[in-house]
């Protein structure tokens, strides 16, 4: 399969694309860098993405932003960064690449714990998270030409376990081989509409 990770250099990413490779013919888009650049919280930076790198069997998006911060911090221009970035980039993902997956592709969007087991100054993300969780499961009852979708919800990762601990006490960090096999489940398999959710 020819495959495109939107964050494929990234902590999960990476990970995610050395397995797949292994298999597949995989392209990676981010930020700064990769095979091709993209502003995920531009649409028509996502489309320009989509039409330079052409037709793909399957996309998985594992980028996108969210303020961190008491509620009563917040303002709402800090909400609109994860509605415009992690919501509406993981949207767009699928609203503009459905024209460019083959029959029968899947594509594979990615949210977290929070959405299930917020903690302190994740209000906007677990809000994000929970809208991704949703809109895929709505999303898969009217995709067509077999394409499928769902969504990888992990626990605090092994990898990120030091950077973000402080803020996840008593959470056990998930071994990022699980993670992968989260997405390797969604893109060769045939499941769609799930939240395919990884804990430790």
């Amino acid at each position: 399969m020819k495959i495109l990770i939107i964050g494929g250099n990234g902590t999960i990413g990476k990970k995610v694309t050395k397995r797949l490779s292994e298999k597949h013919e995989v392209l990676i888009a981010g930020r700064n860098s990769g095979d091709v650049t993209v502003d995920f919280s531009d649409s028509n930076s996502i489309r320009l993405m989509f039409e330079t790198i052409g037709k793909v069997d399957a996309i998985v998006a594992i980028a996108g932003d969210a303020k961190w911060d008491k509620f009563n911090k917040l303002s709402e221009d800090d909400f609109y960064i994860g509605i415009k970035s992690k919501l509406m980039g993981q949207v767009n993902v699928v609203r503009i690449g459905k024209e460019y997956l083959s029959s029968n592709g899947s594509i594979t969007l990615s949210t977290g714990i929070l959405a299930d087991d917020p903690v302190d100054m994740t209000t906007s993300a677990a809000m994000v998270n929970g809208g991704i969780h949703s809109f895929v499961k709505a999303v898969a009852l009217e995709l067509e030409n077999g394409i499928r979708i769902n969504a990888v919800c992990s626990d605090l990762v092994e990898d990120a376990y030091e950077k973000y601990k402080d803020y996840f006490p008593g959470n056990t960090p998930v071994p990022m081989h699980k993670i992968v096999d989260g997405y390797i489940k969604s893109i060769e398999g045939k499941t769609t509409g799930r939240i395919i959710r990884i804990m430790a």
